[in-house]
Formats: C-alpha cells, sequence, structure tokens
C-alpha cells in the first residue's frame, strides 16, 4: 500500500510538471514574459548579453531635415543603426526612408500618427500598426518586424497586440533627450556616454537641432568598449524571459 501511495505521489509530480512545461513551449516566448512580469506585459528595455554589444535607435516623426546628415555620420564610422518611423513620416518623407532602408540601416514601425497606443483597442491598434506598414512597404518594399509605441507609452493590451502580430515590442534603456528644451550637443553625448552598458538601447531622434552634431562624438566613445548593432541583433527572437525591469535573457523560466 505504501509503494502506491508513493508512486501515485510522483506521478501526480510528473503530470504537474509536464502541463506546466507543455504550457510554456505550446504558449511560446510570450507566456514567459507575462511569468516573470508578474503578470504584466513589458516590452523590451535592454538585453542581457555574454558580449558587448548595444542598439543606437532614432525615432522619426517630425521632419527630416537632418536624415541626409545623420546617414553620412553613420556611414562614416560604419555605425549599424535602427529607425522606427511613423506612417506619416513614411508618406511625407518617402525618399528620406528609401535611403535610410537603401544604406543599409533597420526600419521599424512607431504607429502611424502617433497617437497614444494605450487609448486604443487591440483592433485599432492592428489597424494602426497595418496602416504604418504599407506606408514603410510602399517606400522600401520591406515589412518591419519590430515596433515601438508611441511615446514609450503601453500597457498589457498594447504590448500583447504588437507582439502577438509577430513583431518584437521595443522600448530603450538610456534616454539622450535630444528632444526636450535646453538639449545641447554636450548634454546628449553626456546622458547617451555616461550610461550606456553592455546590452543597452539608446534612445536618440532625427528633425532635432543637436542630434546629428552630437552623433561623431557619442559613436567614437560608445565603439571604445561596444559594438553597435542593429535591435535586431541585439534582442534574442526565441527561448528568452524579460524581467520586471524590461531586461531580456536567454532562456527559460528561471
Amino acid at each position: 500500500m505504501r509503494f502506491i501511495v508513493i508512486r501515485v505521489k510522483y506521478i501526480i509530480f510528473a503530470v504537474i510538471a509536464l502541463v506546466l512545461i507543455s504550457g510554456v513551449l505550446l504558449t511560446s516566448r510570450r507566456a514567459v514574459t507575462t511569468f516573470l512580469s508578474g503578470g504584466r506585459e513589458i516590452p523590451i528595455y535592454s538585453v542581457e548579453r555574454p558580449d558587448d554589444k548595444i542598439a543606437l535607435t532614432f525615432d522619426c516623426a517630425w521632419n527630416d531635415d537632418d536624415i541626409d546628415e545623420i546617414i553620412s555620420v553613420l556611414e562614416k564610422y560604419k555605425c549599424k543603426a535602427t529607425f522606427f518611423v511613423t506612417g506619416k513620416w513614411a508618406e511625407d518623407y518617402s525618399s528620406s526612408l528609401n535611403k535610410l532602408y537603401r544604406s543599409g540601416f533597420e526600419i521599424g514601425i512607431h504607429s502611424y500618427n502617433h497617437d497614444d497606443y494605450t487609448k486604443m483597442s487591440r483592433e485599432e491598434i492592428e489597424r494602426d500598426m497595418e496602416k504604418c506598414d504599407t506606408a514603410v512597404m510602399k517606400a522600401t518594399g520591406y515589412k518591419p518586424v519590430i515596433a515601438r509605441a508611441p511615446s514609450g507609452a503601453y500597457n498589457d493590451n498594447v504590448v500583447k497586440t504588437i507582439e502577438d502580430s509577430g513583431r518584437a515590442c521595443i522600448q530603450w534603456s538610456v534616454d539622450g533627450l535630444d528632444y526636450v528644451e535646453g538639449a545641447s550637443v554636450d548634454g546628449i553625448c553626456e546622458k547617451v556616454i555616461s550610461n550606456t552598458s553592455d546590452g543597452d538601447i539608446i534612445l536618440l531622434h532625427n528633425g532635432t537641432e543637436f542630434t546629428a552634431a552630437a552623433l561623431p562624438e557619442i559613436i567614437e566613445k560608445l565603439r571604445v568598449g561596444h559594438e553597435l548593432v542593429n535591435v535586431s541583433e541585439l534582442i534574442y527572437k526565441n527561448n528568452y524571459t524579460i524581467d520586471h525591469t524590461g531586461r531580456q535573457k536567454s532562456g527559460g523560466m528561471m
């Protein structure tokens, strides 16, 4: 009788373990994200990596006055970068978007017109992203696989809708604050260079007064100890976890 009881206990434990493992595998990476975030959906802010990779990103929603200069600086230093564009920007400045794409820079979407996704339903967000996709594809022929919510504002619905669409939801861990009143070349450089560590995602913007001018120093200083890559090269595509800070880590549940 004791032998039977022990065997039944082990069988129960085995079934529970199998159910938990199967649940993780069947619901893929997003279930792991939710588990480690206490039930909340969290975008990727940064990545824990075994190397020194970081990602330089630009949000494009205003004008294209400095795009040629930004491209020139990035190409001079052979520096990779990712540009998150709104659909309206893609339509208004399609030639600049095409230049970015032809120059080899990664393109992500940033909504159609920078409207707040946290105030939208799932269906509204899906339609907005599709509209942005259409604008980007018309200019480049490329459909983006990463997205950044407008103003970085998100809730569970925003992150889940973006990821369920097959896109990675990307935030940032270092903000150059190049768009604020009182910004300067020195200030932007200081904020980026002093705060960047391995695995960080840096936020800058085009269409600002000082960003292009700050780029050379930022790149020169950062590439001493880091490799600058596209966001898609920095993040893990599967079998990962995300902690409560938005730090993405390779591997399953811990």
